[in-house]
């Protein structure tokens, strides 16, 4: 017998013992009644605020009461009553610069991680969302769901040109180990949650 054949009879005793193939894992779907309380922790600790409301008018005065400056906002919900209509001279590059809130409805909110899918539907311009110092979304309580897995069976990713999952303002700690949020984009984000009448 060669040598090179007694390797290869070595390698064929020691080959180990086929296993079943891998198990795809089952992830714990949160229960409807439970998905407002985590999308709400979430929300935090992402670094942004989540705020119940009954109706947009409600959101409208929350803002009117922590921004006093109607100035430098951009409101694309209807119903909210704060900031400036979107218009042509607004969304020009000089005038996108100054934008201090942006005002953005959300399609659906996900519980596990506080995200919010945006299309541009809801924005005049892909940009806004990123170029405010504050933004703020508004979602339905009705539209949140448990996973992304959900979230990725409910939403229609063909159906609009661009679409995006935002969870929070961004954060960093490459420069001396130092956390900071809001490096990139929005310095800070409120997520409105408005709840279904009763």
């Amino acid at each position: 017998m060669s040598s090179r054949q007694a390797i290869l009879d070595r390698i064929k005793e020691n080959k180990p013992v086929a296993q079943a193939s891998v198990v795809k894992p089952v992830f714990q779907m949160p229960l409807p009644q439970d998905r407002l309380a985590l999308f709400l922790h979430s929300i935090g600790v992402a670094g942004s605020v989540g705020v119940l409301v009954p109706d947009l008018a409600s959101v409208g005065t929350y803002l009117q009461e922590n921004f006093k400056s109607h100035d430098r906002v951009v409101n694309t919900v209807a119903g909210v009553g704060f900031g400036g209509e979107v218009s042509a001279a607004l969304l020009e590059k000089e005038a996108l610069s100054k934008i201090e809130i942006a005002v953005v409805s959300g399609v659906l909110g996900v519980a596990e991680n506080g995200a919010v899918w945006v299309t541009e539907e809801q924005v005049p311009v892909r940009v806004l969302p990123f170029i405010c110092e504050h933004l703020v979304l508004v979602v339905r309580q009705q539209d949140l769901v448990g996973t992304m897995q959900e979230a990725y069976a409910t939403i229609q990713v063909d159906a609009t040109g661009y679409g995006t999952f935002i969870a929070g303002p961004s954060r960093t700690a490459d420069i001396e180990q130092s956390l900071v949020i809001g490096a990139h984009g929005p310095k800070r984000m409120h997520v409105f949650i408005l709840q279904p009448e009763i």
